[in-house]
């Protein structure tokens, strides 16, 4: 695989059971903003679609939904624990438009061309975004759609501040960003795009906001939090016992209702744009 473009070697968070369900359970929440994002873009029935950075499978199976039975998706991931798990997902739901493949994209050749390729969460995690999308795109057909959804962590808050909830965003924040995370990717797509090569890209953000007992974006953080432990705890940025994540999101939840207040999801910051017709 060549270094220039490949994926780091450690995703900060893991592949473990507990994170293939914690990004299905985040899949859910951001389902609407994402499905959104795809059907704005273009992507409809009948359409070729790549897959980058597959992960859990839920952008593959949210794909697989809009381009139909006369349509297919290709997800690719570097994890072998990851496609397989996809891979079982799409047999217990008898999905025939839909396959897994073991690998990075940017690196990889393809018997056909793609009518888009997306991604979600992905491109933070490449040394050169830049240089993964002009790779990319040649698995792409003239005038073939590129998305890409990606976060602006900036955007995590409580208000009023919860300081439980911001310490949490605190110690999240640092360890993606020590981990080589570029966690504020969503806002910089447009010049990734066009320094790629790529025309000027529409652009579109959600955040998801809520308050009160129910707001599942404390259990969102919680559990992105006990997948970092691991790497929290070995580049010295915080302790099991000092996080104690079992009461993570409880107290979290306590902070913010006690406060009347609010609490913010990282921005979800999407783009898109098609290839010229000269390939």
């Amino acid at each position: 695989m060549n270094t220039s473009t490949a994926r780091r070697d450690i995703y900060a968070l893991g592949h473990s059971e507990h994170e293939l369900e914690r990004l299905t359970r985040q899949a859910e929440v951001f389902l609407p903003f994402t499905r959104q994002l795809l059907e704005q873009a273009g992507i409809g029935p009948g359409m070729r679609v790549l897959d980058v950075g597959s992960g859990a499978g839920d952008v593959s199976f949210l794909a697989a939904d809009l381009v139909g039975q006369e349509g297919s998706v290709i997800g690719v991931d570097c994890s072998e624990v990851a496609v397989e798990w996809s891979r079982a997902r799409a047999r217990s739901r008898e999905l025939g438009n839909v396959s897994f493949l073991l690998g990075d994209p940017a690196d990889m050749e393809f018997r056909q061309q793609f009518d888009s390729i997306v991604g979600r969460f992905v491109l933070m995690y490449y040394p050169d975004p830049v240089t993964a999308i002009r790779k990319l795109a040649r698995h792409l057909a003239p005038m073939g759609l590129v998305v890409f959804q990606e976060f602006d962590m900036d955007y995590v808050r409580s208000r009023p501040s919860a300081p439980t909830f911001e310490r949490a965003a605190e110690i999240m924040k640092r360890t993606l960003r020590v981990a080589g995370t570029r966690i504020e990717l969503g806002s910089d797509l447009y010049p990734v795009f066009t320094a790629a090569g790529l025309p000027e890209p529409s652009l579109r953000m959600d955040v998801l906001i809520g308050g009160g007992a129910e707001f599942q974006g404390y259990d969102l953080m919680a559990g992105t939090i006990q997948s970092l432990l691991p790497v929290m705890e070995k580049l010295g940025i915080a302790s099991a016992s000092e996080i104690n994540v079992p009461t993570l999101a409880a107290r979290m939840r306590d902070e913010v209702v006690a406060g009347k207040g609010v609490a913010l999801s990282p921005a979800l910051i999407g783009a898109w744009s098609r290839k010229s017709g000269s390939g």
